[in-house]
Formats: C-alpha cells, sequence, structure tokens
C-alpha cells in the first residue's frame, strides 16, 4: 500500500509539472506578438538634425538605393562620456579612406538610445563639425535596448555596407579592414547576402586566466547556452563590430524580435534560417571602462532571453518573413 500511494503521489506530482510546463508554454504563444514592431514610437525619430540649414531632414530608407559605400550605426545609450573617443578614432580612419579611394563615401549614424544625458549634444558636436553628410544623430523618444537601437540606425542607413560599432570603441576602428577582405572574398564582388562578425575568442584564453571561477563558470555556461538554442557556426556572438551587406540587414533586422542585449543571437540565429554567408574575424580588442553589462545579472538575463528565442521560434510564436529582400 505505502508503494502504491508514493506511486500515486509521483505520479500527480509529474503530471502537475507537465500540465504547468504546457500551461506556461500556451501562455507564451499568446502573449507573444508574432512579428517584430517595426514602427517608429515618435515622428521625431525620422528626421535628423542639419546644421548647414538649421533645418530638420527626414532619414531615407534601408529600401531606397544606396547613396554611400558605408554606412556605420553607434547604438549610444548614456554615452557623453565615451562617445568622443570612439568617433574621434573613427572619423580619421574613414576621412582617410576618402582619402586614397575617391570612389569610397561613409556615414556614421549615433542612434541615441533614450539617453537622459548628454549623449546626444555629443553627436550633435560631431556632426556641426564634420556636416550632417558625413555624421547624422538619430535620437530615440524612449529607450529601446541595443537591438532595437541598431535597428533603428540600419533602417535610416545609405550604405552599401553597413557596420555596427559600440560606442565604447572597445574594438579597434580600422579592423574594419579586415571585415572587408573577409566580405570580399566571401561575396567575390557578387551581390550575395553576408554577415561578417568581429570575434574576441582569440582573446579568450587570457581572459579566462584573469577572471574570477565564478564568472568563468557564468561565461562558458552562457557560451554553452548559445550553442545549444541558437548559434553553433560563430564562437563570439556578442561582439559588438559587425559587417552586413545591404540585402542582409534589411532581411534580418526586419526580422529580429530581440532589442535587448541578446539581439546579437537573434541576428545569428536568423542569418542561419535565411542561409546568409556567415563569417568570423578576429579582430583587437580593450575593455573600456564604463561598461552597461551588470556581469552576473546580464548574463543572466541574456541567457533568459537566449532560451525565450529558442522557445518562441520552436512554437511558432515568431514569424520570419523572406519578403524583407531587395529588388
Amino acid at each position: 500500500m505505502g508503494m502504491e500511494t508514493s506511486l500515486l503521489i509521483l505520479i500527480a506530482f509529474v503530471s502537475a509539472i507537465i500540465f504547468i510546463l504546457f500551461g506556461l508554454l500556451i501562455v507564451v504563444y499568446i502573449i507573444t506578438k508574432p512579428y517584430p514592431n517595426l514602427e517608429v514610437t515618435a515622428d521625431s525619430e525620422l528626421y535628423f538634425y542639419n546644421a548647414k540649414t538649421d533645418s530638420q531632414e527626414r532619414f531615407p530608407s534601408i529600401k531606397d538605393k544606396p547613396t554611400v559605400t558605408l554606412s556605420v550605426i553607434v547604438p549610444a545609450y548614456r554615452e557623453e562620456k565615451r562617445l568622443g573617443k570612439m568617433l574621434d578614432e573613427a572619423l580619421p580612419y574613414l576621412d582617410g579612406r576618402r582619402a586614397r579611394d575617391p570612389t569610397f563615401s561613409f556615414e556614421v549614424i549615433v542612434v541615441d538610445d533614450g539617453s537622459d544625458d548628454a549623449t546626444d549634444r555629443v553627436a550633435l558636436d560631431y556632426s556641426r563639425r564634420v556636416g550632417p553628410d558625413r555624421l547624422r544623430l538619430l535620437k530615440l523618444a524612449r529607450n529601446l535596448g541595443k537591438g532595437g537601437a541598431v535597428r533603428r540606425g540600419m533602417l535610416a542607413a545609405r550604405g552599401q555596407r553597413l557596420l555596427f560599432a559600440d560606442a565604447d570603441g572597445a574594438t579597434r576602428f580600422s579592423d574594419l579592414d579586415r571585415l572587408e577582405r573577409e566580405l570580399q572574398s566571401c561575396t567575390g564582388g557578387r551581390r550575395i547576402n553576408a554577415l561578417i562578425c568581429g570575434s574576441r575568442a582569440h582573446l579568450q584564453q587570457d581572459a579566462v586566466a584573469q577572471r574570477s571561477f565564478v564568472r568563468n563558470l557564468l561565461m562558458h555556461g552562457f557560451h554553452l547556452l548559445v550553442w545549444l538554442c541558437c548559434v553553433r557556426n560563430v564562437k563570439d556572438t556578442q561582439c559588438g563590430f559587425k559587417l552586413l551587406t545591404r540585402d542582409a540587414a534589411h532581411l534580418l533586422f526586419c526580422n529580429l524580435h530581440v532589442e535587448r542585449w541578446a539581439f546579437d543571437c537573434d541576428l545569428l540565429y536568423l542569418a542561419n534560417q535565411f542561409r546568409v554567408t556567415v563569417r568570423e574575424v578576429p579582430v583587437n580588442w580593450t575593455e573600456i571602462d564604463g561598461s552597461k553589462i551588470i556581469p552576473v545579472f546580464s548574463w543572466l538575463q541574456m541567457a533568459f532571453d537566449i532560451v525565450l528565442i529558442r522557445l518562441r521560434y520552436l512554437l511558432g510564436a515568431w514569424k520570419i518573413e523572406s519578403r524583407h529582400r531587395l529588388e
């Protein structure tokens, strides 16, 4: 009798767990919006300030024909102290490229992700100095998250190629040369979808030696989770230095669902689903003070987002559409 009772209790317990999990899956499916929200949150996000004419001008669309060689998207949230240093490295490099190659042209779009500091004023100051054709500020009415900010910049870009680069300047900007060589190698001048990822994987051994046991455990657990749920062909998914062809940027960012830190995993998952050519290239990277990532909390938050990414795609709660292609 005692064994039968224990067995019944066990069956009831397992049944309850399965029922709860099934209920949670139903809830996740019901509350999930199938398509990403591509609408702007305020009409002001459609315009940038032109200091030369002292007027507001409308951003173009990624659906338009490209008019510059390269667009650099810089997501910035409370970056008044670090943004200037990053631009002081990027702009001379880009100007040097243009001086050596008259066919090369560029724009930098700083996307202020609802900052409550002087980030927008720093960006506007640089725009006044170099001109709105070279640097534009896209100021978001509210904070969307890094992924949301990058998407807004991508959808307003004019470039044949589009790079997003972190505002902290942790990646040496001239390593763009490496990404472009790899892009040229895999496209061969053909119009195909490609995504080239800057990578810090080659620096991992030194980083592991300097971190605590707990941080290394969390880091390896996070990488394992990414490998199991989303991406297996890129070792460093989180490096904020990625180069895309215009076609790939339009296709991927119009389907991107995640707007927070884990958006890179969603981006790469989509790239694999659409058979976009993905390559990884080592870059020089330096730790910069002032990171917005809180080591334990942010990793746990990203881990939760990664599980939800996989779950929502498996359930069919998130839809993807191949119609977002440029003709």
